[in-house]
């Protein structure tokens, strides 16, 4: 499709639970992407999201009265809604829309029945957060139209775009209420696929064969299965993020998505030159000491420094492969340098250890750690004894003696620079790792590999993971790390392979010379150039195209009314 003037957006809504809401990866997906669009369309870009700030403020939201105090008085007055308009404290600030949904709460039951009524979205088995979530979006398509009216934006062309099954209602409730704006809905994960793979059920052998509809009634996933199958088959364009997500997308929602929409990374905030020394410099030492402090006993300086990082999910983040990986790179009798291996994946805890505390400053520590037997972790779990990490850890043998060459580190809290054992953020710790391994089974972007390789740091991932197909079509050229990244081959049956894969690449990089090394972290980083946002962002100006010409399409029909 040629741009020309009438594909091009006046005005663009985008919502997610996640805008000003840091809980997940699309936060990074939106926070880093926003910037590149703000220089596009300045201030005609408008994010929504959830107003959940009572007691204290969100630490990324500022608030400017400022702006559009006129229609935020007149919501409140004639549609009820509680709109605090702001910047969001991110590159480019763009301005951001918060509202509250809870006073919209009591109307459950009747917006749910239109729902039914307009678009067959099957909640009668709702539960969990998806009530809030689908209040949420409503409201967030009261905000939408209440903005259109207010200003006369009809003459204009206007783009409202929903972010995962939680916003799909809005989307909904925008094609029936305005329907001269143009929808986008970008899943950036199905529920079901993600399902199946979180319950051990094999995805890809027999992706094919399931039947959305009934997979969502096995796994008592109906509700939001429905909002989002219903959500992308009715939009004027359907978005997703890699081209394996795409396949689920069309088995599962029974619609192809019309635009992959990669996810980029703003790396204006890495440190380059000799700033970035220096904080490599500091974060290893941060490392090594809590490691050693940790066992108890030295580590060699030039110890290979490895982790892997992500939500706490077992298989499909593969960390149930890390582990295995790193079982049998203990028993290679030939490996000759020091391996430690941080697990930073955020678990249930209670808060730091207190003895692990006191030794880092220096203290005699006045209490042992609540978590007897688990020599190798940074904070104390609630539940050590059901903690699926410690138990294979554990299983595997690992006894973190002086004079074993593989340790492992297991760092169950988020890594924020408050924790009480770094004090160093997740980007700040990464910058001090050697390598990374991120073997995935259900991965449909990748932000870790992708960040990994922004901060200079090759890393390892798999064809399941979709930065994994893109890397390897645009940069895992050459056997092995030697261009940065390798791309292992995994599927539903070759969990051994993988491991003894992961292995044997971390042996090599053993061996290494600095040199050698130095070479490879630019290959990395190079890589990460071509998987920007200035690249990138394209696709989302493509998809608002082909919104605006569906859009035009769609409205030049004439209108059939649903039979009774």
């Amino acid at each position: 499709m040629q741009a020309d003037a009438r594909y091009t957006p006046d005005y663009i809504f985008e919502a997610s639970w996640e805008v000003c809401n840091k809980v997940g990866g699309i936060y990074t997906v939106l926070s880093t992407r926003a910037n590149s669009l703000q220089k596009i369309y300045t201030d005609r870009i408008f994010f929504i999201g959830p107003d959940l700030w009572e007691r204290q403020e969100s630490p990324w939201f500022k608030e400017d009265r400022t702006l559009y105090p006129g229609w935020c008085d007149d919501a409140l007055q004639n549609q009820h809604l509680e709109i605090r308009a702001g910047r969001w404290d991110i590159p480019g600030e763009p301005i951001v829309f918060l509202v509250k949904f809870a006073p919209f709460l009591s109307k459950q039951n009747e917006i749910y029945t239109k729902m039914w009524l307009d678009y067959e979205v099957d909640s009668i088995d709702a539960y969990g957060d998806y009530h809030e979530s689908v209040i949420f979006a409503y409201v967030t398509g009261l905000l939408i139209e209440s903005f259109y009216r207010y200003h006369s934006l009809e003459p204009y062309h206007v783009i409202a775009h929903f972010n995962e099954w939680m916003l799909g209602t809005g989307a909904l409730y925008i094609k029936k209420k305005v329907p001269k704006i143009a929808t986008i809905f970008t899943t950036h994960a199905t529920s079901i696929g993600r399902s199946i793979a979180g319950n051990n059920l094999p995805l890809y052998n027999h992706l094919k064969e399931y039947n959305g509809d009934q997979m969502a009634r096995q796994l008592n996933m109906t509700a939001k299965h429905s909002i989002e199958k219903k959500a992308a088959q009715n939009v004027d364009c359907f978005t997703t993020v890699s081209e394996i997500t795409a396949l689920e997308c069309t088995q599962f929602l029974e619609r192809q998505p019309d635009v992959v929409t990669p996810n980029g990374f703003e790396k204006d905030f890495i440190p380059a030159g000799r700033a970035y020394q220096q904080s490599r410099k500091r974060a290893r030492k941060v490392l090594l000491e809590v490691a050693e402090t940790t066992m108890g006993h030295a580590i060699h300086r030039d110890a290979l420094l490895i982790g892997i990082s992500g939500r706490y999910e077992y298989k499909n983040k593969g960390i149930d492969v890390f582990i295995e990986a790193m079982s049998h790179l203990r028993k290679m009798k030939e490996l000759t340098k020091d391996v430690v291996a941080f697990i930073m994946i955020p678990g249930w805890i209670k808060g730091p250890r207190k003895d692990l505390q006191a030794l880092l400053t220096g203290d005699h520590p006045k209490e042992t750690s609540s978590s007897p037997g688990c020599p190798f972790i940074t904070h104390d779990l609630v539940d050590p004894q059901h903690d699926m990490v410690v138990n294979q850890i554990q299983h595997a043998g690992f006894c973190h003696s002086q004079d074993e060459r593989v340790k492992i580190i297991f760092v169950p809290s988020y890594l924020n620079g408050n924790d009480g054992i770094f004090n160093l953020s997740y980007y700040d710790l990464l910058i001090g790792l050697d390598l990374t391994v991120f073997p995935s089974y259900y991965e449909p972007w990748g932000y870790t590999p992708h960040e990994s390789v922004a901060f200079s740091i090759p890393t390892i991932t798999t064809t399941l993971a979709g930065f994994g197909v893109w890397a390897q079509r645009e940069g895992d050229k050459t056997e092995g790390l030697d261009d940065g990244i390798e791309v292992i081959y995994r599927n539903d049956d070759n969990f051994l392979e993988v491991t003894e894969e992961i292995a044997s690449l971390i042996y090599d990089f053993t061996l290494k010379s600095v040199e050698q090394i130095k070479i490879l972290k630019q290959s990395a980083a190079a890589l990460s150039d071509r998987a920007d946002w200035a690249h990138f962002v394209a696709r989302y100006q493509e998809a608002y195209r082909k919104a605006l010409h569906n859009s035009f399409i769609r409205l030049s029909k004439p209108y059939k009314l649903k039979a009774e």
